[in-house]
């Protein structure tokens, strides 16, 4: 598999991620919201990633981690990076975090609007970075 067949790879479930997010936003499903879009950015990075450095990226699913190893994290932190930090922690408390009630219970329609709308925004961004 060329490195551009592993780039279109990442960016397709990325999207698709993305695309699952609204119908999580849809079926009201707020946190899963907010994971799906932390994953459809966390592959965005990693695509950029292999662009960038021809390599394979790093198995982790920190987004500062990923935009710190790329030549984009001085332009992404200006305006991004309180999104991009809380983003990353519900990808934490989605999987690991206290008891899935509890967590529902104080995720509401508008923060999972804002955090759709601010992913497809932030993607924007980032295919920007790719060409």
């Amino acid at each position: 598999m060329t490195n551009t067949d592993v780039i279109k790879n990442w960016l397709a479930q990325a999207n698709y991620d993305y695309k699952s997010a609204k119908v999580m936003l849809d079926g009201r499903r707020y946190l899963y919201v907010a994971f799906l879009c932390q994953q459809a950015i966390e592959k965005y990075l990693k695509g950029i990633y292999v662009s960038e450095r021809n390599e394979t990226p790093p198995y982790t699913h920190s987004l500062k981690y990923l935009i710190d190893a790329l030549s984009l994290k001085n332009d992404c932190y200006e305006e991004n990076l309180d999104f991009v930090l809380k983003l990353n922690s519900y990808y934490i408390t989605s999987r690991y975090g206290p008891a899935i009630d509890e967590v529902t219970k104080s995720f509401k329609k508008k923060q999972a609007e804002d955090i759709y709308n601010k992913t497809g925004e932030f993607i924007k961004w980032l295919k920007s970075k790719l060409n």
